[in-house]
């Protein structure tokens, strides 16, 4: 299958050989190196990790073997066991830890796990320290502790109900007011932790909670993506409840997403729209999401008086980004949202709480509520390469035709039309070109998107 090392952390398929999969070798080798990075940069006598993971079948295995790893290496682990990627990242900070590893392969499916790393502040860490621990990996630059400095383990798996209570005590978070709405919400936790946290925050918030694939035993019923062709089941669900909405996180609760009462989908893009909408209808500022994320968000933000601007793609530049501007609220079109009020992480708690207080006082239905936002619609393509083909030289190409129109260059080339936008990016691993185009129209963003393809097969010669 595949392993890929990234400055985000490494993520493959279980099983195989080492180094072409995440075996326990690569899993073992990659904790040494984040451990070993974490002391070689500080004067600390003892190092605290806190380590979480989500439901996968290979969850307590790639789990026992990261946290003894750290244990060698003389780091103290506080081990969450089951749990998501937003809680460990509040878990960080609170318990003064010196970094974080979420054992999760996020959307991907149920054979794929992967190491995602933090930093003291529970944040992503950055693409230099990536590229240092890729490099300590690759020398296996490891000096593990003696029998007498190994680290401890300590278990508390309290956080969860901690990062629930944090979430319900933020101050644009409306307990009364949901409670007062008597909401019906199915829930689609995709046998993973979002099963157990997603019904347990719903139900402190007085919201009558139907459970659809919350069991977290890691056997992911659908692709776990939460994209429209993976939800028929909540969709026909949510109908035959009668319920207000649906709600669906995939396996380590970062990503969210809407179902309509009629079982139409509220869209992805449109998580991060409705929350922000909300946040800034209360605390007026500026917002920030990626290049590839939808133009309402834009809409939304000049509509309450701030200021919108849009990040290379990645967590990690969207938290850059949101620093820098002082944005209150942003994050990504794929459903993830960032609060700086609770923390820099992408986390569903936050949106579904959000989501439901701004449900409660527009006293609205949640299609009446999709209607209220401007339309858009996106359609995704991409356009495969021989490996001759200079991909970067196609880019200049395209940024030099459309030189008149509004171009950013900090993540490939987008271009801002009046009405709409494209927005290219290569792969970093094969010779792909990503096309993104957005428009009122589905009619439009697809014809778009096939009049880019083709300048740029003719530019190609191909």
């Amino acid at each position: 299958m595949t392993l890929i090392k990234s400055i985000s952390g490494i993520r493959g398929t279980i099983g195989g050989k080492v180094g072409d999969n995440l075996t326990p070798v690569d899993a073992v080798k990659f904790a040494s190196a984040y451990g070993t990075f974490l002391k070689n940069n500080t004067s600390k006598e003892k190092l605290t990790v806190v380590i979480g993971r989500d439901a996968r079948i290979s969850g307590p295995m790639i789990h026992n073997l990261v946290v003894n790893t750290l244990v060698g290496l003389g780091i103290n682990v506080i081990d969450l066991g089951l749990s998501t990627t937003p809680t460990v990242e509040v878990a960080v900070p609170l318990e003064k830890a010196d970094g974080g590893i979420i054992l999760t392969a996020s959307h991907n499916p149920k054979q794929w796990n992967a190491l995602k790393l933090l930093n003291a502040k529970g944040e992503f860490l950055s693409g230099d320290e990536g590229a240092k621990i890729l490099e300590i990996a690759e020398a296996e630059a490891f000096d593990f502790s003696d029998v007498d400095s190994l680290g401890e383990i300590t278990v508390n798996d309290a956080y969860m109900d901690i990062h629930i209570d944090e979430v319900l005590n933020l101050p644009l978070v409306d307990v009364d007011a949901v409670k007062a709405a008597k909401f019906k919400v199915v829930v689609d936790g995709v046998n993973s932790s979002g099963g157990i946290i997603i019904p347990k925050l719903l139900e402190l918030m007085g919201v009558e909670v139907v459970k659809l694939y919350c069991e977290p035993n890691g056997h992911f019923p659908h692709n776990p993506e939460p994209l429209k062709e993976h939800l028929t089941d909540i969709s026909e669900l949510v109908v035959k409840e009668k319920a207000d909405l649906g709600v669906v996180v995939d396996p380590d609760v970062d990503r969210l997403a809407f179902i309509c009462e009629d079982g139409e989908m509220f869209g992805e893009e449109y998580t991060l729209v409705a929350c922000a909408d909300y946040v800034l209808g209360k605390t007026p500022g500026n917002t920030v999401s990626n290049m590839s994320s939808s133009r309402a968000l834009r809409d939304v933000t000049v509509a309450h008086g701030g200021k919108y601007e849009a990040s290379a793609v990645g967590e990690v530049n969207v938290v850059e980004l949101m620093k820098k501007n002082n944005a209150i609220i942003g994050g990504e079109g794929n459903g993830g949202i960032i609060y700086p009020e609770s923390h820099y992480g992408r986390d569903s708690l936050v949106g579904v709480a959000l989501f439901l207080t701004h449900l409660a006082n527009k006293k609205m239905s949640v299609s009446a509520l999709r209607a209220s936002y401007p339309e858009y619609y996106m359609s995704k393509n991409k356009i495969e390469l021989t490996p001759q083909i200079d991909v970067d030289a196609i880019l200049v190409a395209m940024t030099e035709k459309y030189k008149n129109e509004d171009i950013t260059t900090i993540d490939g080339v987008k271009i801002d039309f009046a009405t709409e936008w494209v927005h290219l990016r290569k792969s970093n691993t094969e010779p792909i070109i990503r096309i993104y185009t957005e428009a009122p129209s589905q009619e439009k963003a697809d014809v778009l998107a096939l009049r880019i393809i083709d300048e740029i097969k003719a530019i190609a010669g191909i």
